[in-house]
């Protein structure tokens, strides 16, 4: 009795212990998050979206600087030196005395009136710029969206279809419990028994393999989110397909218009403009001005001293250098031509995509509503077949072929739904903005 007692309560000891071992664990894989939660999470940590913020950042600094053309350039200067009262006077080679102290300082400042309108042209240019990083900025962000959409309903959908591959089982044993009552009363065959039971098996092979690739998923979605640790997606309220808020037209307008690549593209060409009107700005004058205020001291004094002053203006014109100025002009005129080229195919493609991305939608809408009727049709001949087969005129080969098309057809209701929801979550990544 003693024996049997400590056995059990090593067991239960050592039962606990593996239990507090493994809480860190089952902890981390019960963390559960909305879509919100996943999308702001994978925004956070998305590495294409810092380098995105950080062109932006860039952008905004190369405006400032075309700005700063306009202002003067202001510099300070001060010097001093100390040397022995007696120098050698390399003329005569005789030692002679003298003061050898040097105190100076100086302000001076310099400002371009004009330079061919270049500085206008180059913050036109920065201003273009700084749109286009803005326009890519906004197109990651809805690729790293409809990427954690695309995890975070896989997830779902994983789930979803572990639930019929669990519902399937139990369909496997319930035949099996009914071939079995057969068996006891002479009406079934042991072939019946055997398909019964490989039907079961396959069963409860299709739930491992699912429960794996529902982990799989979840870990997914963890490492979108920033998480070493499975991630369960929390299930939105309503999956059920909704009427968009734009036509047809609108949305095929809008495509072609406003979306985030074809903004992008647009602003790249008035980028590719600006670098033409500024490089032919090479072709006029630049009107300086410059002046400065100078003041210089033999002793270590602010009083007394010389000082000097210095207003000047300049003009330069290059006559020839060297076909510089050609050259430049060619390049940004090749330059804007392929920028208009690729703004005219982005604008292309972004109205194809969109039209594919719609008629996916309405495609997986209507797969929604063919496969939940199919589904309810599988379901009642399943049940014909089982009340047929119970009064001995169909087999249970007419079961499995049943079971296998309602099986079928609950697949088809999961695949269809989250189909639908990953066709809008692609028309939103397209056209840049919440449908």
């Amino acid at each position: 009795m003693k024996t049997t007692y400590r056995a059990t309560a090593r067991f239960v000891a050592c039962l606990l212990a593996s239990l507090v071992l493994l809480l860190p664990y089952l902890a981390a894989a019960q963390q559960t998050v909305t879509l919100e939660e996943a999308v702001q999470l994978a925004l956070d940590r998305s590495p294409q979206m810092l380098q995105q913020e950080q062109a932006l950042e860039n952008a905004a600094l190369a405006e400032r600087s075309a700005w700063g053309a306009f202002l003067p350039s202001v510099s300070a200067s001060s010097s001093g030196s100390l040397r022995s009262a007696n120098i050698l006077d390399p003329n005569t080679g005789q030692i002679i005395g003298g003061s050898s102290d040097s105190y100076s300082a100086g302000l001076s400042g310099r400002v371009d009136l004009f330079r061919g309108g270049s500085r206008f042209v180059e913050l036109d240019r920065t201003e273009a710029d700084m749109q286009v990083a803005l326009a890519r900025r906004e197109s990651q962000r809805f690729a790293v969206v409809l990427t954690t959409k695309n995890l975070f309903f896989a997830s779902l959908r994983q789930s979803d279809l572990l639930d019929v591959s669990r519902r399937r089982e139990e369909q496997a044993e319930q035949n099996l419990r009914i071939v079995r009552a057969r068996s006891q009363l002479g009406r079934a065959t042991i072939s019946d028994s055997l398909r019964a039971r490989l039907d079961l098996v396959n069963a409860r092979q299709a739930v491992l393999q699912g429960e794996t690739a529902l982990r799989g998923a979840r870990f997914a979605l963890g490492r979108q989110v920033g998480e070493s640790a499975p991630v369960i997606s929390a299930r939105p309220d309503d999956l059920d397909p909704s009427e968009l808020p734009l036509t047809e037209a609108e949305i095929m307008e809008f495509a072609e218009a406003s979306a985030p690549t074809v903004v992008a593209a647009a602003y790249l060409t008035s980028a590719a403009a600006a670098s033409v009107r500024a490089a032919r700005t090479g072709y006029l004058p630049t009107l300086s001005m410059s002046t400065g205020y100078n003041w210089n001291n033999q002793d270590r004094s602010f009083t007394g001293g010389s000082t000097s002053w210095s207003l000047g203006l300049s003009v330069s014109y290059p006559i020839f250098n060297n076909f510089q100025r050609e050259s430049s002009l060619d390049r940004a005129q090749f330059s804007q031509r392929l920028a208009r080229l690729q703004e005219d195919d982005i604008r292309l493609a972004a109205r194809q995509e969109a039209d594919a991305a719609l008629y996916n939608l309405r495609t997986a809408q209507r797969a929604i509503e063919i496969a939940e009727e199919a589904s309810l049709v599988a379901g009642e001949d399943l049940r014909v077949v089982r009340e047929r087969y119970s009064v001995g005129v169909a087999t249970i080969l007419d079961i499995l072929i049943s079971q296998s098309a309602a099986d079928q057809a609950s697949v088809d209701v999961v695949t269809s739904r989250y189909d639908y929801v990953l066709a809008r979550a692609e028309l939103e990544s397209i056209l840049g903005r919440e449908l």
